[in-house]
């Protein structure tokens, strides 16, 4: 199934090699892979992280002619990342802007933003000054600063309804719910052959108890990350940096 995707982000962003780079050899790009720097808006001159035939990674500056000049090899992986889908309720001001630039940087897939019974809306949000155009910029420009391989993807603003059916697809859907006192995120997560997990975070005023319930039917967890009450966008942060590293891509 292709999830709905408003920003050009995912595997079709990786600009990727078919075959093996060596350090200060120049190679040309394959033609996905200028494709890919189209999503990147990278021009002659720019750095980028670029992935080979053998799945490594290099720092590589593009040259003309869709050629890239590798310069640094970037340290691999022990074992491959679990993907993290991060469903975040719409906040007020600037606060959603914030989660998607700390969770781009702390490795997040996926970014979808959702309307819940107790969160602001984005007609709401863009009545005094429409932001919402700038979302995909942000999130390009945090993927740059980290040296990601991809761009995250940013979903369009869903209901929760349809954010429940969506997790459907995952292998592990958690929320964070204050009202929990017996699940903790760490031990739900520690569940062997996890391929993918998402993470639901409530509003403001959190989830309200209908909502909670109607998760619970549809097998999605409520957890909990401990006896403090934490602003939406704290949550969003903390919760995504513990999965993060229970999941093996803080290691």
């Amino acid at each position: 199934m292709r999830l709905p995707c408003v920003n050009g982000g995912g595997s079709q962003s990786i600009v990727r090699l078919d075959r093996a780079i060596v350090v200060e050899q120049e190679v040309a790009l394959p033609p996905e892979a200028v494709r890919a720097l189209s999503f990147w808006r990278a021009r002659p001159g720019s750095i980028l992280t670029v992935v080979d035939g053998q799945n490594a990674r290099f720092r590589a500056r593009l040259l003309e002619n869709n050629r890239v000049f590798p310069f640094q090899s970037m340290a691999d992986r022990t074992r491959p990342v679990v993907p993290l889908t991060l469903y975040q309720a719409l906040p007020e001001k600037e606060r959603f802007e914030l989660v998607l630039q700390k969770c781009v940087e702390l490795g997040v897939r996926r970014i979808v933003p959702y309307v819940s019974a107790r969160s602001t809306t984005l007609q709401q949000r863009d009545s005094r000054q429409r932001k919402s155009h700038r979302w995909p910029d942000i999130v390009l420009k945090a993927a740059r600063q980290c040296r990601r391989a991809d761009i995250p993807q940013l979903g369009p603003v869903m209901t929760f309804d349809q954010v429940l059916a969506e997790t459907a697809l995952w292998d592990v859907a958690v929320m964070l719910y204050e009202g929990e006192t017996a699940a903790s995120l760490r031990n739900v997560i520690l569940q062997p052959d996890i391929a993918n997990a998402a993470l639901l975070i409530g509003p403001e005023g959190g989830f309200t108890r209908q909502e909670v319930i109607q998760a619970r039917h549809l097998s999605v967890l409520p957890v909990s990350l401990g006896p403090l009450i934490l602003r939406t966008e704290t949550a969003a942060i903390a919760g995504t940096a513990v999965m993060q590293w229970i999941l093996g891509a803080l290691e």
